[in-house]
């Protein structure tokens, strides 16, 4: 079964040694507000707040991100801006690529500079 965003944070914070108070008022948010989003009593936070959490934690924003489903705002602008990076996207969710396929495409991706 897939991990919530909240199972997830939690397991990052534990691995980290890093109590929910800490976490929180590294972040600028109440502790409540931890405990909340890791028991999944609130939906998961703005992207901009997973990207300020997974900084603190020294985890891979990308970890947090995906499972909330959100993308920052850097991100959002790029693919907005791109008619080319829409149509690769959508391209991409037609085709359904696995994780492994991803990794690949982004070897082949750095390869191009």
């Amino acid at each position: 079964m897939k991990q919530t965003f909240g199972q997830i944070l939690k397991e990052i914070r534990r691995s980290r040694n890093i109590s929910q108070r800490d976490l929180a008022a590294k972040a600028g948010v109440d502790f409540t507000y931890i405990s909340k989003l890791e028991n999944d009593r609130m939906p998961p936070p703005a992207a901009e707040t997973i990207i300020k959490l997974a900084e603190i934690l020294e985890t891979p924003q990308e970890i947090l991100l995906a499972t909330s489903g959100k993308v920052g705002n850097e991100i959002k602008q790029v693919i907005a801006g791109v008619p080319e990076a829409v149509k690769f996207l959508n391209e991409a969710k037609q085709m359904q690529l696995t994780g492994k396929e991803w990794n690949k495409l982004l070897v082949n991706l750095k390869k191009l500079r």
